[in-house]
């Protein structure tokens, strides 16, 4: 289980990402990279890490799910993901 401090971290990265995108766009366009470098480091979408909506876990994370790689083995074991099923042979 991740820190809260790292969870809360990465919610304050994405808001400021969303916040500052259309601006950062705007500047882009303009050829503007100076005035690029005035806004917050943490409002660049690179600067954004994929976490676990469950665990906070930074790595082994499914896009197409949103859970890291144990989540996701345990929640498909229990059948609550829909048309997801442990394959046997």
């Amino acid at each position: 289980m991740a820190k809260e401090s790292m969870k809360a971290r990465e919610v304050k990265r994405a808001k400021l990402v969303a916040k500052y995108a259309a601006k950062r766009e705007q500047m882009l366009k303009e050829g503007n990279y100076d005035a690029l470098q005035t806004l917050p480091r943490n409002s660049s979408p690179i600067r954004l890490h994929n976490r676990c909506s469950i665990t906070g876990r930074p790595k082994g994370y499914m896009r197409q799910f949103g859970l890291s790689r144990i989540q996701f083995r345990e929640m498909a074991s229990k059948g609550l993901i829909p048309g997801i099923k442990k394959a046997s042979w």
